[in-house]
């Protein structure tokens, strides 16, 4: 079996990101700056309002420098989240705890009003 470079393996998750929200109803959800060329998206992946994401496909994630990087390039109204996944596995989400509890609570208000 070939040996996947590591660029087109992190561009193959970053499409399949982007195909995942927009099958949510994102549909302007794309990959980032670094192929599109627009400045002022550091995103991996785009067209998730005031999210930022840091898109890691690896066997071995350092978790602590990927969201410190998602931290470092996110806009001031953006939650850095990092989603990453390894082969053969389902994708996880980090974000820190203030950003998870705001969105707990908003979801849980939201269900107890039956919404």
């Amino acid at each position: 079996m070939a040996k996947i470079n590591s660029k087109q393996k992190g561009a193959r998750y970053e499409r399949e990101l982007a195909n995942t929200f927009r099958h949510y109803g994102f549909t302007e959800a794309r990959r980032g700056v670094q192929y599109s060329g627009k400045q002022g998206e550091a995103d991996d992946v785009v067209g998730l309002p005031y999210i930022h994401i840091e898109a890691k496909h690896v066997e071995k994630l350092n978790l602590y420098e990927a969201i410190k990087q998602a931290e470092r390039d996110a806009n001031i109204d953006e939650m850095p989240c990092v989603f990453h996944r390894k082969n053969r596995s389902k994708t996880y989400v980090t974000m820190d705890l203030d950003n998870w509890m705001n969105l707990y609570t908003t979801w849980l208000y939201l269900k107890e009003r039956g919404k």
